[in-house]
């Protein structure tokens, strides 16, 4: 697949809504390089005029929209292996050893009826990369629930609900500034997406935070080509926590293989 059309599948993954898993993926589709305008124009904005980009990754500028464009056009480098890690300005986007020790956090109190379930849908999900390995850990600090934004500096990220159908859950990388670090849910759509359960699916979130990329940007996923900011940890894997399963994804559930566990501990150790 050439990237033009890699690119143009990215644009017109942009509008899709409803059904999916996340907003943002679909099959190559052949066609003429978008201009930048028209990237624009059918990105998502979130209610706070967040973009959107590749299904649940948010672009808080549009000068770093811009710069999102520029590296989705350009031409595919030779990287051919990977569980992989973004990278920005060619170094790893990750925590430092004491900071991935003291990741904490807040569930929004305005979630009413559904905070209990997002709170365990969260403790499932970080659980499953704490269990991969023994340097990462996240803490929920409960006594800041009730003032859960990102404007709290008490906690690293906040967890808060969007009433938006465009995504289930989106998250943030490591060096997003404190103003952007929060994960987004939409907890209806958590709780009613068939085989993906809510623990898997906030794993899949929480990947973000530590770092991770959607595995199907690799070539060998064949579609959903995102971008080339990104550095291999592990062999291609198919069945990727972080593979979306509708982009040539083995996975019917989403969740965390064996590859995944030996990424995240090549990126933080064991």
């Amino acid at each position: 697949m050439t990237t033009t059309s890699r690119t143009f599948a990215v644009l017109a993954a942009t509008a899709l809504t409803g059904g999916a898993l996340f907003a943002g993926q679909a099959t190559a589709v052949e066609g003429e390089t978008p201009t930048y305008s028209e990237f624009k124009a059918s990105t998502f904005q979130d209610a706070d005029r967040t973009f959107i980009v590749n299904g649940d990754e948010p672009v808080s500028h549009e000068g770093d929209l811009h710069k999102f464009y520029d590296s989705m056009v350009a031409p595919k480098g030779g990287m051919e292996d990977g569980l992989i890690v973004n990278t920005s300005n060619g170094v790893d986007t990750k925590w430092s050893a004491s900071q991935a020790l003291n990741l904490t956090y807040c569930v929004s109190t305005k979630f009413g009826a559904d905070y209990s379930r997002v709170v365990s849908a969260m403790t499932a999900g970080v659980g499953q990369w704490e269990a991969a390995t023994g340097k990462v850990n996240y803490t929920h600090v409960t006594a800041q629930d009730g003032n859960c934004t990102t404007r709290n500096s008490s906690v690293l990220f906040s967890v808060e609900p969007t009433k938006t159908t465009q995504y289930i859950a989106r998250a943030f990388f490591p060096n997003t500034p404190k103003s952007g670090r929060n994960v987004l849910v939409n907890a209806r759509s958590l709780y009613s997406s068939g085989s993906w359960t809510p623990s898997n699916i906030m794993a899949h979130e929480l990947g973000h935070t530590l770092g991770f990329r959607h595995e199907h940007t690799r070539p060998e996923a064949g579609t959903c080509f995102e971008d080339n900011n990104w550095r291999p940890l592990t062999a291609y894997d198919r069945a990727s926590i972080m593979h979306y399963p509708q982009c040539n994804g083995s996975s019917t559930d989403l969740s965390m293989t064996e590859t995944d566990r030996v990424g995240v501990r090549a990126l933080y150790g064991s």
